[in-house]
């Protein structure tokens, strides 16, 4: 199956930029990510990291 799929994409022209470009914008938003995250203020993240604890959201929910 794999030699396949190889044979088929050698027969195509231009195939060698999609590794490229997917792997480009992998790391586009890796990086974006991790500036917004880091820019974020710490007031946020320990609000975001006691959300799981939060009795009061779970019983506004359940009801």
């Amino acid at each position: 199956m794999l030699k396949f799929v190889k044979h088929h994409l050698e027969s195509m022209s231009g195939v060698e930029i999609y590794p490229i470009i997917s792997l480009t914008l992998f790391f586009t938003v890796f990086i974006t990510m991790l500036i917004i995250v880091w820019k974020m203020p710490k007031k946020n993240i320990e609000e975001l990291s006691n959300m799981p604890l939060d009795n009061q959201s779970n019983t506004i929910n359940n009801d």
